[in-house]
């Protein structure tokens, strides 16, 4: 019998590359490869990096390095193999490198470098295909690349122009998912707002109805499928409000992840954001007037080039204003190839690092203030696992690694992905501490709720 060849492989950055990953460890383990933990198991590693800002190229570096003193065959792919140069001139010795998406070149290097030795008998692969993350949740990607020209973002030079996958072959996926036993789709692209666009939102057929390949579709579809379904990386586009009714009735989750950026309309210029002069204040208050329970998250770029203290001001006041339940906040740093790094009026880092703070601050007391409106409330959570005999789990408001959790007291009976009713009895800036409403058993705590 052949030997059966190896592969190692490390998945950086977003999770969207998370989906790469996926899709090119699918191809490999439907032509026999195995997946092994470790450098020295492997007889080839695979990096997909990531290069969206300067810590993300310094990590990917790292694992490259990584890969070759522990193994030495190394393929790069990713977002950071859009800039070879970048690899190159620190690894020489790196075997292939290649850009974002590339699925056929890397599997293409693989070959070149260990051929595979199929076994039909052997070799099965789920209809879902492999996954890397938990058997209850999936990303289900359903655009690639971007349209927006961000001052800040090189995205769309690293990832190309947004391509949208048809409708059809989306909410199959979604289906194959979900019979596979995945609870909750998070839904993402580079801009889930312009699904869509570029196939003129073509028709497509499933379930013996046509839809077409658009945003308001798509969250129809999903609906039916009885998962959670969690919408990310939404521009806040006038069409954006056809889903929150759907988020009102519970077909979808009350759940919108917008990356804002900034509150100042001078400073969101400057970042040439797509709907910069929207009043977004006036959109999510009637948002929330249909559909009160929605959570928003958002991103937030502070110290942007020429960033006034007036301008940081009023960003503080927009985020009182716009009272969002998750937050986070990153301090302007240079991108290789960005527009914005001509800008004039660079803030200074110590500047950088003190805006930084008091936006966390801020936005540490608006998330406790609104965490706490919760305590007493009896809500559906979903279990990721456990602390001794805590379980785990999120609730609808909770996005998996970027969110927070809820702790349940005397949980260690609950399954991860399992649906369970809590009562929620505490909650600090982040978190919630909740308890079982009834015993496990009496089907409120069981996988088919």
């Amino acid at each position: 019998m052949a030997r059966i060849p190896k592969i190692g492989f490390v998945s950086l950055g977003c999770p969207k590359a998370l989906v790469d990953s996926e899709r090119i460890l699918t191809t490999l383990r439907a032509e026999g490869y195995e997946v092994v933990p470790t450098y020295e198991a492997a007889d080839v590693v695979v990096v997909n990096t990531c290069g969206f800002i300067d810590a993300a190229v310094d990590e990917s570096l790292d694992a490259i390095g990584e890969a070759l003193e522990h193994n030495g065959k190394v393929i790069v792919t990713g977002c950071l193999g859009a800039r070879p140069e970048r690899i190159l001139e620190r690894h020489p010795h790196v075997l292939k490198v290649t850009g974002p998406h590339a699925y056929e070149e890397v599997v293409g290097a693989v070959h070149e470098h260990l051929p595979p030795a199929h076994d039909p008998f052997m070799d099965l692969v789920p209809p879902q295909g492999v996954r890397l993350t938990p058997r209850h949740y999936a990303y289900l990607k359903i655009a690639e690349g971007c349209n927006n020209k961000c001052s800040f973002c090189i995205i769309p030079d690293m990832r190309g122009r947004l391509v949208s996958r048809p409708i059809d072959e989306v909410l199959r996926e979604a289906e194959r998912l979900v019979n596979a036993g995945v609870k909750e789709l998070l839904v993402i692209s580079q801009d889930t707002s312009a699904y869509g666009v570029d196939l003129k939102y073509r028709k497509g057929q499933w379930r013996g109805t046509a839809r077409e390949t658009r945003l308001i579709d798509l969250a129809r579809g999903l609906g039916e499928l009885g998962a959670w379904v969690r919408m990310h990386y939404v521009y806040p586009y006038p069409h954006v409000d056809e889903v929150i009714p759907l988020m009102q009735e519970r077909r979808i989750l009350p759940y919108l992840d917008i990356p804002f950026q900034h509150g100042s309309q001078s400073v969101l210029k400057r970042m040439k954001r797509p709907a910069h002069a929207v009043d977004t204040l006036d959109r999510i208050h009637a948002w929330r007037r249909e559909c009160p329970d929605l959570t928003l998250r958002s991103t937030f770029i502070v110290g942007f080039p020429g960033e006034t203290e007036a301008e940081f001001e009023e960003l503080l006041q927009w985020l009182t204003e716009a009272q969002l339940d998750r937050v986070g906040c990153f301090k302007y740093s240079p991108v290789q190839g960005a527009a914005a790094n001509a800008l004039a009026d660079p803030v200074p880092p110590g500047v950088q690092e003190e805006r930084h703070a008091r936006f966390m601050e801020h936005a540490r007391v608006i998330s406790a203030q609104r965490l706490k409106r919760r305590v007493g409330q009896t809500i559906k959570v979903l279990v990721d696992g456990h602390e001794g005999r805590t379980a785990l789990a999120r609730s609808e408001a909770d996005a998996p690694e970027i969110d927070g959790i809820v702790r349940i007291s005397s949980g260690a009976s609950l399954r991860p992905g399992d649906f369970a009713q809590v009562k929620v009895t505490g909650a600090d800036a982040y978190d919630l501490q909740a308890k079982l409403v009834s015993p496990p058993g009496t089907g409120l705590a069981s996988a088919e709720d």
